[in-house]
């Protein structure tokens, strides 16, 4: 008897406490569930709600959700300050930017200095600063500054007919960021060695040349030359990654002065589908690239007249000083002969995305302008090869024994390169020869291009350079053919070499265009066989299959 009711004492105790557990733990999922919800609702809170909750007495002024600062403080002090600011830096602007000026002067002028340079009596307003998160050893600012001036800068110019004119630069409206670098860090007051200072981003630069005492319009093209120049040399000089190191505390800071670090090779393949200008016949298109865009580091390619769909196979060759934020910038234009080029669309790509020593191969999408893109129009493609190479790093540069750009100047001209360490043998020159095998397999997904919705394709191989050329069979009434023919092409240098595979329909009185295909050599080159599937351009459907194939024969040929 004690037996069962110690049973049933024991059960009921055990349902008891069993109950109580299962209260207790869904009491506490509501309650972190609760918690859940309340931290999700204070991480919505904006300033404005933050006002609500906290009355304006008891609001913290330094509460700001923002990494961007406003600067009334300092704009309060600069204007107190300007007239000493003015006279100091007029000073240093001078002295600094004189010499920049010459080097960049118009060919149509023999002389180009100031006469007269104060900044006026209206102080720049710094509208925020940002604080760039970098290594442990310094500290990098970014100050956003609006100045509508009424500066007193006189140029004193003299053309190559003897003319002397006074020209006045006016109504300057300049919008920018300049980065303040703060670095090395060290122990001792103020804190750091030296600053760093750099006109980061030049968003708008605005300004009226006018003769004093004349009309600068009569010498055709000199405000435009004048104008420019003036850009150029703030471009060379100021503008990062150009930067002007202040020592703070005596030592050594040659390591933060602009040096280059690497070079960018770049291969300017095609473009396709870009927008027709002309009202007779078809653009005339040509590109323009740079890393910096200043005189002597603009490449412009050759014009190829009346195409819309043009094949370049240009190599360029760029000096990167911060692979971190520098870009390559490619622009193409409509040549107008006599008249300006009109811009047909842009684009550009971030140097970070390129892996050292590695060959990228790339299709970008052409914008109307790089800095506002609310233009949604589709303006055509560019079609790049580019290759980043550090400079001092162990990284093997696939084209440096197949003499792409400045190697290939140098086996050309014969003798020295002093700049890289680089000794060849004279009346001597390295190509890249072999025998390219295109073996094509199939073709899937054809456009129909007969009535009743088949097709009779075949494919015609061309070596652009060299201009061979052969051609597949003909499947009869087929979308998805099947070749499987194999072809070799000798070819005497591969780097400048590309293959065109066009796609036509066979017709008993003639043939029609389908699509094409166009491959530069460098990728087969490089891992010697692939295979690739390559969507035909100009076509609505179709995708053709191959195989490649690369046997290397260098030779070295004397003259």
């Amino acid at each position: 008897m004690s037996f069962v009711l110690g049973l049933v004492l024991g059960v009921t105790v055990g349902l008891v406490l069993i109950v109580l557990f299962v209260r207790s733990e869904n009491s506490r999922s509501k309650s972190r569930q609760h918690l859940a919800a309340t931290i999700a609702a204070l991480a919505r809170i904006t300033v404005e709600d933050s006002r609500k909750l906290l009355p304006s007495p008891y609001y913290p002024s330094w509460v700001v959700f923002s990494h961007r600062q406003k600067l009334n403080w300092l704009n309060s002090h600069l204007t107190k300050i300007w007239p000493y600011v003015d006279q100091a830096a007029s000073e240093l602007i001078k002295a600094s930017v004189e010499p920049v000026l010459e080097q960049y002067r118009p060919i149509i002028l023999s002389s180009l200095k100031f006469s007269k340079l104060t900044l006026g009596t209206v102080a720049p307003q710094f509208t925020g600063v940002s604080i760039i998160e970098e290594d442990g050893d310094g500290v990098t600012m970014e100050l956003e500054m609006n100045w509508d001036g009424n500066p007193n800068i006189v140029l004193a110019i003299k053309t190559r007919l003897g003319v002397s004119l006074p020209v006045q630069v006016k109504d300057i409206g300049f919008t920018g960021v300049f980065r303040l670098i703060f670095k090395p860090l060290v122990g001792e007051f103020p804190g750091f060695g030296a600053v760093s200072f750099s006109l980061r981003k030049r968003k708008k630069l605005d300004l009226t040349l006018k003769v004093i005492g004349g009309d600068i319009s009569t010498i055709p093209g000199l405000s435009d030359a004048i104008e420019g120049t003036i850009k150029d040399a703030i471009e060379d000089s100021i503008t990062w990654p150009v930067r002007k190191v202040i020592p703070i505390i005596p030592g050594d800071y040659s390591d933060l002065e602009l040096k280059p670090v690497g070079m960018l090779e770049v291969k300017l393949v095609q473009a396709k589908e870009l927008t027709n200008k002309d009202l007779v016949g078809k653009s005339d298109p040509f590109a323009v690239l740079y890393v910096r865009p200043t005189k002597g580091r603009t490449k412009t390619s050759k014009t190829i007249n009346n195409q819309l769909n043009p094949i370049w196979n240009e190599h360029f060759e760029f000096i990167v000083e911060d692979k971190s934020t520098q870009h390559l910038v490619v622009k193409i234009f409509d040549d107008e002969g006599l008249q300006a080029a009109e811009l047909l669309g842009c684009a550009q790509l971030q140097l970070k995305d390129l892996e050292p020593g590695k060959v990228k191969d790339v299709w970008l999408k052409l914008v109307k302008d790089l800095e506002i893109q609310r233009d949604t129009k589709y303006r055509g493609q560019v079609h790049l090869e580019l290759l980043y190479c550090p400079l001092g790093a162990d990284v093997t540069n696939p084209f440096a024994s197949e003499s792409m750009t400045s190697l290939e100047k140098v086996f050309k001209n014969g003798g020295n390169d002093a700049e890289n360490g680089i000794r060849v043998p004279k009346k001597r020159d390295v190509i890249v020869r072999g025998v390219l095998s295109v073996t094509v397999l199939s073709a899937d997904d054809l456009p129909a291009a007969d009535l009743l919705g088949k097709s009779d394709p075949y494919v015609v191989l061309t070596m652009k350079k060299s201009g061979a050329r052969n051609k597949t069979r003909v499947v009869n009434e087929c979308l998805n053919p099947v070749w499987n023919q194999t072809f070799d092409f000798l070819v005497e240098d591969g780097l400048h070499e590309m293959l065109i595979l066009e796609v036509f329909d066979h017709d008993t009185f003639g043939k029609d265009y389908m699509g094409r295909c166009i491959m530069t050599l460098t990728k087969v080159i490089l891992e010697e066989e692939y295979k690739e599937s390559i969507p035909l351009d100009g076509a609505k459907s179709g995708v053709l299959n191959l195989n490649l194939k690369w046997a290397p024969q260098p030779v070295y040929r004397d003259f």
